[in-house]
């Protein structure tokens, strides 16, 4: 069997349970590879304080978080080094797609783990990788990458065990009929010219992914901030994909990819949703989320499907039973629109023990939202929701976006003013990232406002942009900072 080394290049100096990690090391793990983990979670040197940080600026609320940490003070690449000669992978693999495909630093994964291993002695290691800009931008990051063997496009954990698989039989059989460069959904660079094969067909039962393997992370992954406290946390998906097409969303990459990109120009909703919108069964997940309470103590479940309340209602009934029916002593959180949040959903999600739920605001200005972003959701349904959430003790967290190509200043300060309407439990505000094949990025490179590509994104602020051009650095940095405190106060002119 093979030997694999999965690497977490996190540079986030916080816990994160990457969902693409336990899901691809438990699959191979049960086809009998042989998988460990590199994770840079937590070396002094290479991590950011991005807890610090949101809590200065009010997004997180503060907590004792650095008691439950202890980083390492070793040179990481040093460490690394140690792993790769220790452990003699036969692949080396990072960065990929899982359900919450926008956030906590994915789409920056590549370009940091290959920060990592570039100057490594690789032992003869086949790298291979994947996710957000593999997918996106396959030819750019081959070219810019040129010691990545192999880059797979979409949901990568059956064409990395094919992968893996046909690596084995051409060490046992030296006559293979099939050889790795002809698996479907890889793409790389021969005798100087670049290849990419037939796509690999979308993921249609995640059962068949399940079970997740999060015995794999170090136990102080788990410890998360959390409304003023540290919880024992995991990032979980019940589902994958999102029926909405929005322009600026890393969603739409992924919707061309399989070719669900045809949508509805009067909601915004892709027409083909049944096929793209896929559910774990209400059995798998009650055994997931069994495990992780009772095996792993975790007491709060970070649902990170993109769109929860669309997720298949019959699914959610059956999981609402067994949880009633059982003693799991969890919490979750989720991540829905507003215009799902009504009189009978509230039901749901209280038997769903369903704690939290964040929701995208964006900005205020609804004209801009569906003009440009493609995102049709109404004032007052979002109002609304946020009101039924509080009457019902649900903790509500608003998300909001500064930066976009056109938006000015007074949007900023309608997009405070509405929120102090919402008044919500938590906020978040997060600079536009121009996301390489959407197409508010392809609009924004039309009008100079950021460049064609760039691989070299930062951590904190998700990318650059020149979008200095529209609204000066120093503008979005002041809004970055004082959002939360202006929605709190009366704002300061």
């Amino acid at each position: 069997m093979a030997r694999i080394l999965l690497i977490n290049p996190n540079k986030w100096g916080r816990g994160i349970t990457h969902i693409w990690i336990a899901s691809h090391s438990g699959i191979l793990k049960r086809n009998n590879h042989t998988v460990e983990l590199f994770d840079a979670s937590f070396y002094e040197k290479w991590s950011l304080n991005e807890v610090q940080f949101q809590t200065d600026n009010k997004m997180y609320k503060k907590t004792n978080y650095d008691d439950y940490l202890k980083f390492n003070k070793e040179d990481i690449f040093k460490s690394l080094q140690k792993k790769i000669n220790e452990f003699k992978p036969d692949f080396i693999f990072w960065s990929a797609i899982s359900s919450h495909i926008h956030g906590e630093g994915e789409y920056v994964n590549i370009q940091n783990g290959y920060d990592l291993l570039k100057n490594l002695d690789l032992q003869n290691a086949i790298l291979i990788t994947g996710g957000l800009q593999a997918t996106s931008a396959t030819k750019i990051i081959l070219n810019k990458m040129s010691k990545i063997d192999y880059l797979i496009g979409g949901e990568s954990e059956l064409v990395l065990l094919e992968v893996l698989n046909n690596f084995d039989n051409e060490r046992k059989l030296k006559n293979s009929t099939k050889s790795i460069e002809s698996i479907n959904g890889l793409s790389f660079i021969k005798n100087e010219k670049f290849v990419q094969n037939k796509k690999q067909k979308i993921i249609s039962n995640l059962d068949i992914l399940s079970p997740y393997d999060y015995d794999i992370f170090e136990d102080q992954v788990f410890n998360r901030p959390y409304n003023g406290d540290v919880i024992r946390a995991v990032d979980y998906e019940m589902s994958r994909g999102c029926i909405y097409s929005c322009n600026y969303c890393v969603e739409t990459i992924i919707q061309k990819y399989y070719d669900f990109e045809s949508f509805s120009q009067q909601t915004g909703a892709i027409k083909n949703f049944k096929s793209y919108l896929r559910n774990k069964s209400a059995k798998k997940i009650f055994e997931e989320l069994s495990y992780l309470s009772k095996v792993k103590n975790v007491k709060l479940i970070r649902c990170q499907d993109t769109n929860f309340l669309t997720n298949d209602r019959s699914i959610l009934l059956e999981l609402a039973n067994l949880i009633k029916e059982s003693d799991l002593d969890i919490k979750i959180y989720i991540e829905t629109r507003p215009e799902g949040i009504n009189e009978k959903s509230i039901e749901l999600l209280k038997e769903l023990k369903v704690d939290g739920v964040g929701m995208g605001v964006e900005l205020s200005d609804s004209s801009f939202r569906e003009n440009e972003l493609n995102r049709f959701a109404d004032q007052k349904k979002t109002i609304n929701a946020f009101k039924l959430l509080k009457e019902n003790k649900i903790k509500r967290t608003a998300y909001n976006i500064i930066g976009l190509p056109n938006q000015d200043e007074p949007s900023i300060l309608k997009t405070i003013e509405f929120n102090k309407v919402l008044n919500p439990d938590n906020i978040t505000v997060a600079y536009y990232s121009p996301y390489y094949g959407t197409k508010t990025q392809k609009k924004g490179n039309s009008i100079g406002i950021f460049d064609e590509y760039e691989t070299d994104v930062d951590s904190a602020l998700r990318s650059k942009s020149k979008s200095d051009d529209i609204l000066p650095l120093k503008v979005l940095d002041h809004y970055k900072k004082e959002f939360v405190s202006l929605v709190r106060n009366n704002i300061e002119k």
